[in-house]
């Protein structure tokens, strides 16, 4: 029996990730390199049934009628599918029915409130479990996990570390292949739709038809972070294609510690590095560790001596340095055979004191006008530091030279994807597998993403960290995934930025305006809206005319998309309005009161140009159409929130730094912007992380919380539009 799964493009992600989910989920039970089970075609208008309702979905059956919607599409597939979908010792499917049930009235078409109560329970039913039913992934973990992954604002949730099972069990999803690539399936689809709908005209969409070479065999890639600092958005971008590729190609891809330096790698780092992969949707089919093949690595350097392909040398660093430059060989380059071999295995590997003197060199060239083959450095002692993972049972380590191409190669990757910046080294890189007599593996190079007046060396970013110039690593100003994430950047238009970019060579300098441009029409539709206004000369206002009275009605928090949830809007005699808007009234001049309506504006009081009060008369019947001025307010009969907004600047103040720049002459020494402002009284059930918009004012993140005595911080979030102001 063949199935088709039709997908609206105009539908919401939340109704259609479950089902795509599912599909994917069948499809890999049999074998994702077949033909699959159930095909997916994304369709461009809504699907309309024979009662001429319209559904997010509908799932083609041969000639039978169409089913239509989430939850019978979900139901059928359980049905015809159970083995694959219903969870093992799950006793008969009837509780993934309810959890199906518990997925279309609780989550999808709920407001921010409602899903928090259903995560809430969620969390509580996950306490002692691994799966939402059963003892395996089934169809009750598909819905509910891709309805909350398809709205970003519930996913935020989900991601919250308050629910410690809920965490645990998204994660681990995000870890099951069929999973994520159902979700790429749909973003893919998403941006072929769009290629297809400019006619040919150049669009952001990057250029995925790059034609690897050597695919018929198998494709392995790999995602090699050196746990020296926090995951920045150019490793994600490394990460993000390494991972397409592999998919691409039906293939596999290893994210793997290059953890040989233990003077700068900590556990804090590559715990943090898995967490964000984990949050960008990425997900080795293995994590492994340079440090897991140190005694192979070693048995490899002792084999290029014995074969007098490398020697050791204890030229000092500076004099080595000049020598390469100007192609003079060092003194120790024909050392014999048998002394190298003491000096390495002896002396180096136990961490002597002429040991510690000692490098070993790759014996290349002296003089190549590639200097990365003048005799590179390819091992090194360290007794320092003990390394994290094997303590102190290693003084010496491999370089990243040496060890990369070597652990590529005995690990199965086929197709090494790197930056551009490693292209003088590709020579080196094959050399050493070939010295090394391993098997070849081929390079791609892309180019590494670069921001305008943004510093992506980890090496200056941990020097901006212990100077003190910024908080943390998770500072808002920092290009860490970490720091945009909490500047507001949501993990969607990350995605869709640098699946935009492509794995194009060429190097450009980007501006921010791009990415935060994408994440404005991420959040738009979806931030709840709230009123705020500065606290500096604030202006109080009296309000007269017959319906002046205090009171509250419930008002939509998105004029647009009712699903985001209502809130308390109150009214009374006296308001409050900000100074900048007073400034530029007249009397008798009318203006709209937003969320009320018109109103003439009788009085004016100041103290030189600053207005102290104003008396307006409601005048509830006018057009709002005809008015110049729409204004924010606040009425005083409610409590209201004391905040704090906090704006930033870049953190350099030149575009590109050159080599010959000094990173300490270009900082910006003004780059946090604090205002005092009030806001209504609902923004106190705004919890951290949320994403919401002051009217007027713009998108910002709530970084902490309203508590009692204490003012909630809210980070300006760019849409582009203000960048370039700057």
């Amino acid at each position: 029996m063949s199935y088709t799964l039709d997908v609206s493009h105009k539908a919401p992600l939340s109704a259609v990730y479950p089902a795509l989910i599912a599909v994917s989920v069948i499809n890999h039970s049999i074998d994702p390199a077949a033909n699959p089970v159930i095909g997916t075609t994304f369709v461009e208008s809504d699907l309309v049934s024979s009662d001429n309702s319209t559904h997010p979905i509908a799932l083609k059956v041969e000639n039978d009628e169409p089913i239509f919607g989430t939850k019978a599409v979900l139901e059928k597939l359980l049905a015809t599918h159970g083995s694959v979908l219903k969870g093992a010792n799950s006793k008969g499917g009837k509780l993934e029915e309810e959890w199906i049930t518990f997925t279309a009235t609780r989550i999808l078409g709920a407001d921010y409130r409602a899903a928090t109560k259903a995560i809430e329970e969620l969390d509580s039913h996950l306490t002692l479990r691994t799966f939402i039913v059963g003892y395996s992934p089934s169809i009750a973990d598909i819905a509910v996990y891709g309805a909350l992954r398809g709205n970003t604002q519930f996913y935020s949730l989900l991601r919250k570390p308050t629910y410690i099972n809920v965490n645990r069990w998204g994660k681990y999803l995000e870890s099951i292949p069929s999973f994520s690539q159902a979700i790429d399936a749909a973003k893919a689809a998403e941006a072929a739709k769009k290629a297809a709908a400019t006619g040919g005209k150049k669009t952001q969409s990057g250029n995925f038809e790059i034609g690897l070479s050597n695919t018929d065999k198998g494709v392995v890639t790999r995602f090699p972070p050196e746990p020296s600092g926090y995951l920045h958005i150019g490793h994600a971008k490394a990460a993000m294609l390494n991972q397409y590729f592999a998919n691409m190609y039906k293939g596999k891809m290893i994210v793997r510690f290059d953890d040989t330096n233990p003077s700068k790698e900590k556990q804090e780092y590559q715990d943090s590095i898995l967490e964000d992969l984990s949050l960008l949707g990425i997900h080795g089919d293995r994590v492994t560790f340079t440090s897991d093949y140190f005694q192979e690595l070693y048995d490899l350097c002792v084999q290029m001596i014995k074969e007098g392909k490398a020697y050791c040398d204890d030229t000092p660093q500076e004099q080595m340095r000049d020598e390469r430059f100007k192609g003079i060989a060092s003194q120790n380059r024909d050392k014999s055979v048998a002394d190298n071999l003491q000096i390495f295995t002896e002396e180096m590997k136990n961490g002597t004191e002429k040991g510690r003197a000692y490098c070993v060199r790759a014996k290349i060239s002296i003089d190549d006008p590639n200097k990365a083959l003048r005799d590179p450095v390819i091992y090194r002692c360290n007794v320092e530091t003990p390394h994290h993972r094997t303590g102190t049972q290693w003084k010496l380590y491999p370089t990243y030279d040496f060890a990369c191409p070597a652990v590529d190669s005995i690990e199965g990757v086929t197709h090494a994807l790197r930056t551009i910046e490693y292209r003088d080294r590709n020579d080196q890189y094959a050399w050493m597998l070939n010295a090394l007599n391993l098997r070849k593996v081929d390079i791609w190079d892309f180019a590494r993403l670069n921001f305008i007046k943004t510093l992506l060396s980890k090496r200056k970013l941990t020097k901006l960290v212990e100077m003190g110039r910024v908080w943390g690593w998770d500072d808002p100003r920092f290009p860490t995934v970490r720091g945009i994430r909490r500047r507001g950047m949501t993990i969607e238009a990350l995605r869709d930025f640098i699946i935009s970019q492509g794995p194009s060579k060429n190097i450009v300098n980007l501006d921010w305006t791009l990415i935060w441009a994408i994440n404005k029409k991420v959040i738009d539709p979806i931030a709840p809206r709230f009123t705020a206004l500065w606290k500096e000369g604030v202006v109080e206002a009296d309000v007269i005319g017959e319906e002046a009275k205090e009171t509250s009605e419930e008002k939509p928090k998105h004029k647009k998309n009712p699903s985001v949830g209502s809130k308390k809007v109150h009214y009374g005699p006296k308001i409050l309005i900000d100074q900048v808007d007073a400034q530029s009234f007249k009397q008798g001049e009318e203006v709209t009161l937003m969320d009320w309506g018109n109103a003439f504006i009788e009085t004016i009081e100041k103290d030189g140009d600053k207005v102290t009060k104003l008396t307006i008369k409601l005048h509830l019947a006018g057009d709002f159409k005809k008015t110049e001025k729409k204004i924010t307010w606040l009425a005083t009969s409610q409590d209201l929130v004391d905040i704090e907004l906090v704006d930033f600047d870049y953190l350099i103040t030149k575009d590109k730094l050159e080599e010959e720049d000094k990173m300490e002459d270009f900082l910006n020494d003004n780059t946090e912007f604090r205002v005092d402002g009030v806001a209504d009284a609902n923004v106190k059930d705004v919890q951290q992380g949320e994403i919401i918009q002051f009217e007027r004012k713009g998108y910002y993140r709530c970084d902490k919380p309203w508590a009692q005595g204490e003012k909630a911080v809210f980070f300006n979030i760019p849409t582009g539009k203000e960048e370039r102001k700057k």
